[in-house]
Order: C-alpha cells, then structure tokens, then sequence
C-alpha cells in the first residue's frame, strides 16, 4: 500500500462523513435507535441502589485499566492489582505495573472531569503521558515513521498497515481534532457514529511510536461521556472489548484496508464501536435493574462471575474476573456456596470448582 502526501487526512472517514452524503446501513441504524433509547433512560438506571452503583464504578475502574493494557500484552500479577491500582502510593515492581496504575489515574480524570476536557492534541498527548510512565517519548508524537507489523510464529512477518509517516502527523492530528468538533457543530452526522469514525481514524494515523490502543479507548470513553453515553462509569468498555478481541482486530483491519486512498469501508468497525456500546448498556441494566438489592456488593459481584463461569473454574479465574476483590473475599463467597451452587474438586489453592 503506498504511503499518500500530506492531503492523507482529507479522505480520513470524519472528512469524508463531515463533506461527502453517505447512507447509514440497516444494521448500524438499529445500534443507534438501540443507544438512543438507552441514553434516554440513563437517567432512571442511574437512580437505582446506590451500593451498587458505587461498586460497579469501582469495580469498572479496576477492570479496565487491567483489560486495556493487557490487550497490549502489559499485565500485572492478580496478588499485585490492588496494591498498584488501589493503594495511595504503591511501590511498582516493574514497567508494567507502572503503566497499569498510569491508566487507571487516566480514568480517574476522565470519570471526573470529562464534560472540562477539551478534545485537542494536548490532551490526547497528555493521556498518552499519563499511560506511559516515564519513557522517554511519553505524550510525544512519533518522530520515525513505524508500520504496523503482523509477525508469524515462524519468525515471517508482512505489513499489515503502513501508517500515516512522521512528518505528516502532526498536520493529520491537527486535521482530525478539527473535523471532530466541525462534526459535532454541524450536526451532519450521528454522534455515535462521529465517535467510532474518529477512533477508527486516530488508530488508522497512529500519532504515537507506542500505546497508541490504550489512548484510543481512553478517548472512546471520553467522548461517549462528552455525547452523554456514560455506561463506561460503570461497566468497563475495555473489558468488553478483551473479550471480543477477535472481533477487534477483525473489524479494524477490515476497515482499514484503502484507508490512505479513501477507498475503506469504515463500517465494520463502526458497528463494533457500537456493538460494544450497546452491550455495556444490557449489562448495566442487567446488574442494575433487573437483579435483587445487593446482599453485599463485592458479594454479588463474585456470585455473577460464578454464574457467568464455565462447569469448571479456579479460584485464579475468578480473581482474574474479579480484579477489586481480594482473594479472601472470593473464598468467603465461595465456601457459602459451597454444596448449593458449586463444588469443589481436589484440594489446596489450584483446586478446581465445579458448578452444580
């Protein structure tokens, strides 16, 4: 795929949405009726137990700075999530650990000042920061041009997508930021829509050498707040996207492929923006709404994953579903269901649960 000038930006997916007439598919038309009428009952949802609610953002806060950067292989130990996403000042062990509690700072700021943070290359430069630790091009665009490569277990590689080079990077973020806001201005195209087509774009350029991902759904939750989609304060949207991973990847090189000439086809990967949307808002519901008060809050946590787990399952995979709740607590919840709703096979701590 050839590399373009610097007129690259002016077949971005939000130029050509913000300039050109399209058709909405059928299929991105019900994701949108299906977020319309969520939005419009968020404000009921919100009003329901506050305990659990409470839980949730804790629990959503934890999760996603856990799945984001373990989509880009960084992951911390489940005895280590939380000292180095909880405590006041941890002692990080390594890198990893300080990019996890990097993010989940990030997340911080966006859950309380979202509606104050401007979209401008300072603040996706400044959420890159935060992610990045101390590295020494943190929040700083590329300065080397870096294709995406795809490597084979057998050591071949091919390019997968020749990015938008160096030189030309700060002009397209330039141009991106602007056809944001000439997108929200103009009101030519669904919010939505805007949201997933400036993700795709932003991870089609990438701005920056490395962790480019995780500051691209840090800005997918900002800006659903800032359209007033706020299911991300309470179920994690990068959870959401680990466990369709597959799909992730699927539908962002689908949507990618003649990207540089205008030639994509953006709604693959905009139907799994909304997808993803969509689906943290059943599952909101579903914890809000539609279940009994509480008996405890990390208590019913625990009692859903379980019900959400396979026949069989370790005290390791519940933790790991369960990153804010300590081990004691997931034994605790496990010995009272013990011989009611699961089963324990084997002994010591890699013993197996089984579920009745």
């Amino acid at each position: 795929m050839p590399k373009k000038s610097s007129s690259v930006m002016n077949s971005s997916t939000l130029r050509r949405f913000t300039h050109d007439t399209f058709a909405i598919p059928p299929a991105t038309a019900w994701y949108l009726s299906d977020l319309g009428e969520f939005r419009g009952k968020q404000e009921l949802y919100t009003r329901q137990s506050p305990q659990r609610l409470k839980a949730l953002r804790e629990h959503a806060l934890i999760e996603s700075a856990v799945s984001s950067n373990r989509i880009e292989g960084v992951s911390v130990e489940p005895s280590r999530v939380r000292e180095v996403l909880v405590s006041p000042k941890p002692l990080f062990r390594d890198r990893d650990e300080e990019e996890v509690r990097g993010y989940r700072d990030a997340l911080t700021w966006i859950h309380q000042d979202a509606r104050r943070i401007p979209i401008s290359n300072e603040t996706i430069q400044h959420l890159h920061a935060m992610t990045r630790g101390q590295i020494w091009d943190a929040g700083l665009y590329k300065e080397m041009d870096g294709d995406i490569i795809e490597r084979y277990p057998d050591g071949s590689e091919r390019v997968r997508f020749r990015t938008v080079p160096a030189k030309q990077t700060q002009t397209a973020m330039d141009q991106l930021v602007a056809d944001w806001h000439t997108c929200l201005e103009e009101c030519r195209v669904p919010p939505p829509i805007a949201l997933a087509a400036f993700n795709l774009d932003f991870l089609c350029t990438p701005p920056f050498r490395d962790g480019n991902g995780r500051v691209s759904r840090l800005l997918w939750l900002l800006q659903s707040y800032q359209l007033g989609f706020e299911v991300g304060r309470y179920i994690s949207l990068e959870r959401l996207i680990e466990q369709n991973k597959d799909r992730y990847y699927e539908t962002l090189e689908q949507s990618s492929q003649g990207w540089h000439e205008g030639s994509h086809d953006p709604w693959p990967y905009i139907n799994y923006v909304l997808f993803i949307l969509k689906t943290a808002y059943r599952e909101f519901v579903e914890r809000v709404c539609e279940t009994s008060e509480p008996r405890g809050s990390k208590t019913q946590l625990v009692l859903e994953v379980i019900g959400k787990m396979p026949g069989t399952f370790s005290l390791a995979d519940l933790e790991r579903a369960c990153p804010g709740v300590s081990r004691d607590m997931i034994r605790r919840v496990l010995s009272s269901q013990k011989g009611q709703t699961v089963d324990c096979i084997g002994r010591g701590p890699g013993a197996l649960w089984q579920k009745r």
